[in-house]
């Protein structure tokens, strides 16, 4: 059955098909918003009873031919997935991953391939709308829909789905997802603004994504769907009575550990006790069992935080962990710093590049070039673990980008007075609840330790959420525990004066209002408290680079003297590199920028290039070479490639008869420029240029 509807959302068409396309997937759904069309499949395989996790995976894909476009590169075809493609993929799985019934082990995967790109609508919106319908019009069991949409903010007016023009110059940008339990999923980024305009935005986007969610119901009771019980857990009443008799008093002790080392050890062997005695009376079921142990350890954690207001490591709610910073710690790197907020710590290093160090990034839209990267990497022993290292991961990919978003606001203009490439590198050494949350702290100050003139410092929090109920329990600085068997995980970065980022994923409903505008005021307070502890280690940057970084002038020249820069076949300028180790990037528009690893060899080129396009100027004295001796005056070279005429009656301070009774091919003299006419004819002077010497003589002896 080919079913189709359409609604107008603020003024854009939004369509969603089902039956046409992909019709052996368990779910399809081809979704349009403008001309962006996205279709997503989904299709679930065999139960997996052996493990503890939704067995989900979601891949984004764009074709480039949607967008009317060939890959760059040597092969031509799509490869790796891009950091878009992560970064939608990610965007897609964490709203839906937590509507999957508890106990749900089928390995399923979700595809959303791009097969139409306007450069107006973002693909990620029917991307996340797509995977919804796909799941609703399936047969396997979920508790959506959900409806994806971006907001943006500007002009004093918030923006549903803002083409990418109005993102570029909104104050803010989110990308949110609602679920019939309320808000879901919120990613973004922003220029400093308030908590209580973040909190309208949110608010509203529950009320704007209804029509949408509305939509996704009445074509799925219009198709009849019905879901398979098969796929449902049926909990074993019976397992979760003896992990509950056999391991209650273990997980009760496990969680009086308040470092988390011991603890994690403590609850490492309470799982296996469980699984050791029970693999003989359940066969087969290690997977049941570990989920059984599980909610025993939710169940005492939320307990501890509602019913005794103790959190497992004995802070209060709106404690922060000590903090530690210190910067200047790498002594090569351009700028260094070490961030310690309890058990979570970074090592973050800022390096200052050259325009050649741009990344050049192929997207659906076009080439872009970015001069600031921020880089995350979360090693293995950072939680005390053995993993084969394979390259960032989706999460690395995830994180790094919150992080750069929040530090992108105060960084300075790229321009004449800062024209260097920024790359930031975040090493996570320990991890216990919001690394990403320390990479922008450690990232602000690594920059100001570089030198580099950013607006101010910017620090990050991640707030928890405990809700059973009407008992809530919002909760500062969470650990990892604490973010597990919570309900919420709320990054939130920014600085003195407004939020620059923020992160939210909700797994429970009744997400108020009042709720959020106090989650917000708490993170507000603790940014406050993190950034004056950075302050207190560095307030503002430094005043000079460090001396390991390049140097980069900026030359602006006539473009028409461009050609004596280059010379015949590059020669002129191959050779300036060459003598002097520097690189130049030399622009149509008569921009040169001139690079190098030292000061002295940036400024050795960047006199060469003067040497070989200043131009004469009227009033500006010259040690100049008389190159031609004619009976009405004698021509000076007083540039390179620059000559101009000295007249007889301009060569001396009395009457000349003949030239060469005053100067004579070959002489050095000083001319002083007194004219150039509209044809670019110099005219000299050899007397002014002695009179003004007397001046600055007689003046120099008083």
């Amino acid at each position: 059955m080919v079913l189709r509807e359409t609604i107008d959302f603020f003024g854009k068409r939004l369509t969603i098909e089902t039956g046409r396309l992909a019709k052996q997937a368990h779910g399809s759904a081809l979704v349009s918003l403008g001309d962006t069309t996205v279709l997503v499949t989904v299709v679930s395989g065999e139960a997996r009873p052996e493990i503890d996790f939704v067995p989900l995976s979601v891949e984004y894909m764009e074709r480039t031919y949607s967008a009317g476009r060939i890959p760059g590169g040597y092969f031509k075809r799509e490869g790796k997935p891009t950091e878009v493609e992560i970064l939608n993929s990610r965007i897609i799985d964490r709203p839906i991953r937590p509507l999957f019934p508890r106990g749900f082990r089928f390995e399923t995967q979700i595809v959303a391939m791009v097969l139409s790109a306007d450069k107006d609508n973002d693909p990620a919106v029917p991307g996340m709308i797509g995977a919804s319908a796909a799941l609703m019009f399936s047969n396997i069991p979920w508790d959506g829909p959900v409806a994806g949409m971006r907001i943006g903010y500007r002009d004093g007016t918030f923006i549903v789905n803002p083409s990418y023009e109005q993102r570029e110059n909104a104050v803010l940008d989110l990308a949110v997802a609602v679920s019939p339990l309320g808000l879901a999923m919120v990613e973004g980024e922003a220029k400093e603004v308030s908590e209580e305009l973040l909190t309208e935005a949110l608010s509203m986007a529950q009320e704007w994504a209804q029509p949408i969610l509305d939509m996704q119901r009445k074509m799925a009771q219009t198709l009849g769907v019905k879901k398979r019980e098969d796929m449902v857990p049926v909990m074993n009443v019976e397992i979760e009575k003896r992990v509950r008799e056999l391991c209650w008093e273990q997980i009760c002790e496990a969680l009086t550990h308040k470092e988390k080392t011991p603890r994690r050890e403590a609850l490492k062997r309470a799982r296996q006790f469980a699984l050791d005695s029970l693999k003989e009376e359940f066969p087969g079921s290690a997977g049941t069992i570990l989920a059984a142990v599980e909610g025993l350890v939710r169940e005492r954690l939320r307990y501890l935080i509602l019913s005794e207001g103790k959190r497992v490591d004995g802070r209060g709610f709106d404690d922060i962990r000590p903090i530690s910073c210190e910067v200047g710690v790498l002594p090569r790197a351009h700028g260094s710093a070490l961030f310690t907020r309890g058990e979570t710590q970074v090592v973050v290093s800022a390096t200052l590049g050259t325009p050649a160090d741009e990344q050049k990034v192929d997207l659906l839209t076009g080439d872009v070039y970015r001069s600031f990267m921020l880089h995350y990497n979360f090693s293995p022993f950072s939680v005390g673990e053995i993993k084969p290292l394979r390259g960032p991961s989706r999460r690395d990919i995830g994180h790094g980008n919150l992080a750069q978003r929040a530090v992108s606001a105060v960084l300075p203009q790229k321009g004449d007075s800062f024209p260097y490439t920024l790359r930031v590198v975040s090493e996570v050494l320990e991890s216990n609840g919001s690394s990403s949350m320390a990479t922008v702290c450690g990232a602000s100050l690594a920059l100001m330790d570089a030198g580099v003139p950013i607006k101010c410092h910017v620090g990050g929090i991640a707030m928890g959420l405990v809700k059973e109920g009407d008992e809530v329990a919002i909760l500062t600085d969470i650990l990892g525990d604490e973010d597990h068997c919570g309900d919420m995980d709320f990054k939130i970065a920014g600085t003195e004066q407004g939020v620059t980022a923020v992160q939210m994923d909700i797994k429970c409903s009744g997400l108020s209002k009042q709720i959020l505008r106090m989650a917000l005021e708490k993170a507000r307070v603790a940014r406050l408290h993190v950034i004056s502890k950075m302050k207190e280690v560095i307030e503002k940057p430094r005043d000079r680079y460090s001396p390991y970084a390049p140097k980069i002038i900026t030359l602006k020249v006539n473009p028409d003297k461009i050609k004596d820069v280059i010379g015949p076949g590059g020669r002129v300028v191959k050779g300036i590199q060459l003598e002097t180790g520097a690189t130049l990037e030399i622009h149509d528009d008569g921009t040169i920028i001139v690079s190098a690893p030292d000061e002295a060899q940036a400024n050795r080129a960047a006199e060469m290039v003067r040497d070989l396009t200043d131009e004469a100027q009227v009033g500006k004295v010259y040690l100049g070479q008389v190159v031609k001796v004619t009976d009405f005056g004698a021509f000076v070279r007083i540039l390179p490639g620059v000559e101009g005429l000295v007249h007889i009656s301009e060569l001396a301070d009395h009457k000349v008869k003949r030239v060469e009774d005053v100067v004579r091919e070959g002489d050095e003299i000083l001319v002083k420029c007194v004219n150039i006419d509209k044809s670019g004819k110099i005219r000299l002077s050899r007397k002014e240029a002695m009179e003004e010497a007397k001046t600055q003589g007689t003046r120099g002896n008083n």
